[in-house]
């Protein structure tokens, strides 16, 4: 398959989500600090895929759950992948934007936080397409990935934003931004243990959900946000 291609429809739901949520903030971020969070975003993709990786082999190596193999499953969807993740996502942010003088607003860490969301659901969609063997078979993951998967990571990597520009105004800083993370990686995990395990209707009915839920919180977020006038201050 053509690598353009590969390209152009992995970084497409990415972009398509990226540009509705940049015009969210009423002050523009920098061209180059939203490029370099969304690489970022890419970047910690490599390492978060080798973990779980590991992960998966810890779990799977676990005797004594054996007898109890959905068990097995559930805790490596919630911790192996949806808490590494969104814990790797949060740490893009943390680490590269929180002390930057762009940060100066509370609803630039929803903006943030969702750029380097789409950041890894892009290479992450770059990969699931790898196996493709046909333009319409492309199209197709594409697509699902756009209303799906990569708006997840957008959504999820919002909530967390959320609670992270609460928390700075906030005395329990740590209790706060981690009721976003817990939020985040629950949800995330429900989403793909729907999707992996359970059969029939609600196996579209339940990620339908989680998806419209979370597109709800995130778009309250951004309105109540735009209210805290005070810059932010780490």
């Amino acid at each position: 398959m053509n690598h353009f291609i590969l390209l152009f429809f992995g970084f497409a739901p990415s972009i398509i989500w990226l540009l509705f949520y940049l015009r969210k903030d009423a002050h523009p971020e920098p061209k180059t600090m939203v490029l370099k969070i969304f690489f970022y975003g890419m970047l910690i993709t490599i390492p978060t895929a080798f973990l779980e990786q590991a992960f998966k082999l810890f779990f799977s190596n676990l005797g004594f759950f054996w007898p109890f193999p959905l068990l097995t499953l559930i805790l490596y969807v919630f911790i192996g992948v949806a808490l590494v993740e969104e814990s790797f996502k949060y740490l893009v942010v943390k680490c590269k934007v929180l002390n930057n003088q762009e940060f100066d607003e509370p609803v630039d860490a929803m903006i943030y936080m969702i750029i380097a969301g789409l950041g890894f659901a892009a290479l992450e969609n770059i990969l699931c397409l790898i196996p493709s063997i046909s333009l319409s078979e492309i199209l197709g993951i594409s697509a699902l990935r756009f209303v799906g998967a990569t708006f997840l990571h957008a959504l999820c990597s919002g909530t967390i934003g959320f609670f992270l520009a609460l928390s700075i105004y906030e005395a329990k800083r740590k209790k706060l931004l981690m009721v976003g993370i817990i939020l985040a990686t629950f949800l995330h995990g429900l989403f793909n243990y729907s999707i992996i395990v359970i059969e029939g209707s609600l196996k579209i009915i339940i990620p339908s959900l989680i998806i419209i839920l979370l597109a709800l919180f995130v778009s309250l977020g951004f309105k109540k946000l735009k209210k805290m006038k005070s810059v932010c201050k780490i």
